[in-house]
């Protein structure tokens, strides 16, 4: 189990590095979690830095997710022997889910993070890409007809298991079960988006907005 425990720990540091952070760093100290909603994603990125910068944030936070599933599960660590009683499956859930949350609660930065979605999009690229084209056409189509980008979110993050249960993917199933996890995660993260919609409070992303009033 120490190789389980250790790779976690690795997976959950790494995430714990903010990409809005890390770019604000080198941009003279911004810390957009004092601007706009206060998150330190890459919506809130966006709005308040533009695109640039959001390109920078997304590129590392979608990077350490694919870094914490597709080289950290079998990287050889020093003094760590791979652990046969451990499985391969089960070690790249463990740390894809640590990853995720040492993205939104981040020991570096007051466990004050993102939402995880990115840093889950990266995740799927390592884990399963072909689950993203549904799930990035939901996310779309969510937020041309609402302006809602959370919403789109957590719809995105409801597509993923069922993708997977109609696949076929059978209960128990490491991949399954992860998918389950993260949707219900990503919709918590996202709880003060779903209070401000219901609210009527919730900023729309008006350029993809199609349906906007005119």
């Amino acid at each position: 189990m120490l190789e389980l425990g250790i790779k976690s720990l690795l997976a959950y540091l790494s995430g714990a590095i903010i990409g809005s952070l890390v770019v604000g760093a080198l941009r003279g100290g911004i810390d957009i979690r004092q601007q706009g909603s206060g998150n330190a994603g890459g919506t809130n990125a966006m709005r308040t830095q533009g695109a640039a910068f959001a390109f920078w944030v997304m590129l590392i936070d979608i990077g350490k997710g694919l870094f914490a599933v597709s080289v950290l599960p079998a990287l050889a660590l020093p003094g760590v022997a791979p652990d046969a009683a451990v499985d391969r499956h089960w070690l790249s859930i463990a740390c894809a889910a640590a990853v995720v949350v040492g993205h939104v609660y981040p020991v570096w930065h007051e466990f004050r993070g993102g939402k995880g979605a990115a840093t889950f999009v990266g995740v799927l690229l390592g884990l399963q890409p072909a689950a993203l084209v549904p799930m990035i056409a939901v996310w779309m189509l969510t937020v041309m007809l609402t302006g809602f980008v959370g919403l789109g979110t957590v719809l995105a993050g409801v597509t993923f298991p069922a993708y997977l249960m109609m696949r076929g993917s059978p209960p128990g199933n490491a991949l399954l079960v992860l998918s389950v996890v993260a949707a219900v995660f990503v919709a918590y993260t996202h709880r003060s988006n779903i209070r401000r919609m219901i609210g009527g409070e919730e900023g729309r992303a008006r350029r993809l907005w199609l349906l906007r009033p005119r």
